[in-house]
């Protein structure tokens, strides 16, 4: 075998070098020989990563910084990571979305799943929103740039630098227009019957969470002539589905005024203005003011943050998903339905489960659990990486 251009990476002894050959993605920064040489490599260098023997395992991006050491981008060792590299693998990522979905808003690459360690993009017709949440994606930037932008109906690429992702990469939190030109204002996003509008440039994440879409069509299902309340709403997820699937009312809580004003713009749009409301507010505490009111609705979701974002976080997390449960239980009428979600991927299915069931006990109520949804086929879970399978919602009848 030719000498391999890439500087060379190599795992312990006792590192096992087979799940890496069974498709693991990630190698860890205790699982490498991390000697002066290797430490000196460039953040988000492409490097060839080899076992103990020396035996070449693929090309993967390389931060000795990051707990994520090394993630892997190709089998090949003779792979280019170009412009050529990365249009091949968004090719193969839009041929999906475009048989899922008749119109273009939904996630275009779920990072690992898709074969982009790291990177999510997001599509919003002919706006991409690009978060490169890794140091090997924004070490090639411009090539994946240029690989987004000669997308078929792609005239703006925008990048996203926010979040926790980023900042354990070492990377900064500087968003900005990558290619063509930032929309004037909120964009107009079709889903379930009903129009959101998202804010690209200073919303959350990307603007919208293209993950719930399934589950919105769920509780849409259940929200026929419902009054319906909607927690951690955002931009109007669960209640603006909710009016389209024929709610009579939908109360949409947040903690943020901004997004509220944009679900109430989406509400006009969608021609139902004059069912649904907003309130501005902490979750737990509007939660707890509503009981004291006696307030009771027929569907009641609640969609919160990552609680448990680490390992670390699980166990109190695991007490807020729980204390959701029980201030949300007591709104729900009799014979109604109450939908609990998690995005923390460290709280796997069963621990959320146990734990919204336990608040739901702790409200004095019985239930039946009626459904349990994940993301949508937008974002493909990669089996041998159970973070990609993160969002979890659970629907129970009182």
């Amino acid at each position: 075998m030719t000498q391999s251009p890439y500087p060379v990476i190599r795992l312990k002894p006792k590192a096992d070098a087979r799940k890496i050959r069974f498709g693991a993605p990630w190698v860890f920064d205790n699982e490498l020989v991390l000697d002066r040489r290797t430490k000196s490599i460039t953040a988000g260098s492409v490097v060839l990563l080899e076992d103990n023997d020396h035996a070449p395992l693929g090309l993967v991006g390389f931060n000795a910084a990051s707990r994520i050491a090394g993630r892997m981008l190709d089998r090949d060792v003779n792979a280019q990571i170009d412009v050529t590299w990365f249009l091949a693998r968004l090719e193969r990522a839009l041929a999906l979305r475009e048989r899922l979905y008749a119109e273009p808003f939904y996630r275009l690459v779920h990072a690992e799943s898709d074969g982009l360690p790291g990177v999510i993009v997001d599509r919003f017709g002919d706006t991409l929103v690009l978060q490169p949440n890794a140091a090997w994606a924004e070490a090639n930037l411009a090539a994946l740039t240029e690989a987004l932008a000669s997308l078929p109906g792609v005239t703006t690429v925008l990048k996203n630098a926010s979040g926790r992702a980023r900042s354990l990469e070492g990377l900064d939190d500087v968003s900005g227009v990558l290619a063509g030109a930032a929309p004037d204002g909120p964009l107009p996003v079709l889903m379930n019957g009903a129009t959101y509008m998202a804010d690209l440039t200073g919303g959350q994440k990307t603007g919208i969470f293209f993950d719930q879409r399934d589950n919105q069509a769920f509780a849409a299902r259940l929200a026929g002539g419902a009054d319906v309340l909607d927690v951690f709403s955002h931009v109007g997820g669960f209640a603006l589905a909710a009016l389209a699937g024929g709610a009579k009312s939908a109360l949409a809580v947040d903690g943020s005024a901004p997004a509220l004003e944009l679900a109430t713009q989406g509400a006009a749009v969608s021609g139902v203005a004059a069912q649904f409301e907003t309130l501005c507010g902490d979750a737990f505490d509007t939660l707890a003011a509503l009981g004291r009111e006696g307030r009771k609705f027929d569907v009641v979701i609640c969609d919160p943050p990552a609680f448990a974002p680490s390992k670390k976080a699980l166990d109190a997390g695991l007490r807020a998903y729980e204390r959701i449960a029980k201030l949300a239980a007591p709104l729900v009428n009799e014979g109604g339905y109450l939908g609990l979600c998690s995005c923390s991927h460290a709280a796997d299915l069963a621990k959320f489960r146990a734990a919204s069931s336990r608040g739901i006990g702790r409200a004095g109520r019985t239930s039946q659990l009626i459904h349990t949804g994940f993301a949508g086929p937008d974002h493909p879970l990669m089996p041998q990486l159970a973070e990609s399978g993160y969002l979890k919602a659970l629907f129970y009848r009182l």
